[in-house]
């Protein structure tokens, strides 16, 4: 089953990323696919507020690959855009965050699709104009 939302700016964003991050559990990978400027890290940013953290503190892990994050629950955010191959993944220890205790989030999932778990959560974005966001949310393989 698909759901949809669109956003018009990115305090909007915020908002939904808090939202969907109050529905997770521990465990859950949530993958975001979208291109630059799309808004997935001011959505991880909601998420992050959900949680009771400093969303000023979220930034896009793209030179750390990842950011750990605590809160009410743990926000594993990954980058994976600089990623050659899933190995690169396997080797920073992503798949123990994956079957970890907390929530984790990974922009350009494509990079380690492999790796991912089969109930992992999509959300693709797509960036309509300048000011509009689409967020369609799935679950993998449906």
């Amino acid at each position: 089953m698909e759901k949809e939302f669109t956003t018009r700016s990115p305090e909007e964003t915020i908002a939904l990323g808090e939202k969907i991050a109050a529905e997770l559990t521990a465990g859950d990978v949530l993958c975001l696919d979208g291109e630059l400027g799309a808004g997935k890290t001011h959505f991880v940013k909601g998420m992050a507020k959900a949680y009771g953290i400093d969303s000023t503190e979220v930034h896009s892990p793209t030179f750390t690959l990842i950011n750990e994050y605590s809160g009410t629950k743990m926000l594993y955010h990954f980058d994976c855009y600089r990623m050659e191959s899933p190995k690169e993944a396997v080797e920073i220890g992503a798949e123990e965050y994956f079957y970890g205790d907390g929530i984790s989030v990974i922009e350009w999932p494509g990079r380690i699709e492999p790796l991912l778990p089969l109930d992992a959560i999509w959300i693709s974005i797509e960036v309509p104009n300048r000011r509009t966001r689409k967020f369609v949310i799935r679950k993998r393989g449906s």
